[in-house]
């Protein structure tokens, strides 16, 4: 039987109370195993002026991805008319990525992140601070819950060790279809 569980109220610190809800999934009270994590981030009642500044923006975000000790690969931001921007930061362990508008304070942040090395709340904490919200909530959720063995997936696997998780995979897939 698979089980959610839901857990709410995160605080950083000195920073605002944040509404921080992440998922936990078990199965038979086992943690399964992901490739990734997901953090979407709603930055509500931030700094108009900070939001509509591009130069900012991107230094916010840049910055960010290296708080969370993430390899940056590229960067590429937009500017849009009359207000908004969006931005994606690449990393070599997946991406950042905003959307603001400016006009309701308002910005949409996504971290997604591969491995167990990086820090992705820390870079949530520095976003928070840096666009002022007063008003911020985190959702995160695991991504790539593949494994059926119930085992850690390595971020980075060998041509080796795919075929022998792909094998295992497959005759466990078929002894539970039977």
């Amino acid at each position: 039987m698979t089980k959610i569980l839901l857990c709410c109220i995160f605080s950083y610190a000195s920073k605002p109370l944040v509404e921080y809800i992440f998922f936990v999934f078990e199965r038979g009270g086992r943690e399964l195993y992901a490739l990734g994590t997901h953090h979407l981030v709603e930055l509500r009642e931030c700094s108009a002026k900070i939001l509509s500044n591009l130069k900012a923006v991107q230094d916010v975000l840049i910055a960010a991805a290296k708080i969370a000790n993430a390899t940056i690969v590229e960067v590429a931001f937009h500017e849009f008319s009359p207000f908004g921007i969006s931005g994606m930061v690449i990393i070599a362990e997946s991406h950042l990525s905003i959307h603001t508008w400016p006009e309701y304070d308002y910005a949409a942040v996504d971290i997604f992140t591969c491995g167990d090395i990086l820090k992705p709340e820390k870079a949530v904490a520095y976003l928070i601070e840096k666009f002022k919200s007063k008003n911020p909530s985190v959702v995160e959720m695991k991504r790539g819950i593949i494994s059926p063995l119930n085992k850690k997936l390595p971020h980075k696997i060998t041509d080796e060790e795919f075929g022998d998780t792909l094998q295992q995979s497959i005759l466990l897939s078929n002894q539970k279809c039977f």
